[in-house]
């Protein structure tokens, strides 16, 4: 339980502004954690979280003031790349996307998917030809889908 639920909260200061730890423990009571200030104190320190001098949001050790850094900005281009020369086809259902490449190059999209960390995006299933997408909710969805449709398009 330990691990989810720090699992949850690194998701949680990766993809919103906490500024402080009963904020962040109402936030875990919202998805399901039950966890008291000091079990939360000791799960900050553990996650080495330190705090951003812009807003006072908690973010994770190493990330820079301006947010993503020259290792995010070659992976985000890693996987436009990536999208740009194998993506064949998208569909979208709710959450889920299907992504369609040629024969035998699904693993290295999906790697690039994976690798470029994107927020809406909870993890990849792929197969030879087809990965398996899956998003937060319906408008993540829509969201990676534009996203992925406009590095295609290059």
């Amino acid at each position: 339980m330990k691990r989810y639920r720090q699992s949850a909260i690194l998701d949680l200061v990766t993809q919103e502004s906490v500024c402080s730890q009963d904020e962040l423990c109402r936030r875990l009571r919202a998805r399901g954690f039950h966890a008291t200030q000091a079990t939360i104190s000791r799960d900050v320190k553990e996650l080495r979280l330190v705090k951003r001098a812009a807003d006072g949001a908690y973010q994770r050790p190493g990330v820079p003031p301006g947010g993503r850094g020259d290792e995010s900005r070659g992976v985000e281009n890693g996987v436009r790349r990536a999208v740009g020369e194998y993506l064949r086809r998208l569909d979208q259902v709710q959450q889920l996307l299907v992504l369609r490449t040629d024969p035998g190059q699904a693993q290295s999209l999906a790697i690039a998917i994976d690798r470029a960390d994107l927020p809406e995006v909870v993890g990849t299933v792929a197969g030879d030809d087809t990965i398996l997408v899956i998003t937060r909710h319906a408008r993540a969805g829509r969201e990676v889908t534009r996203l992925l449709e406009g590095w295609a398009r290059g």
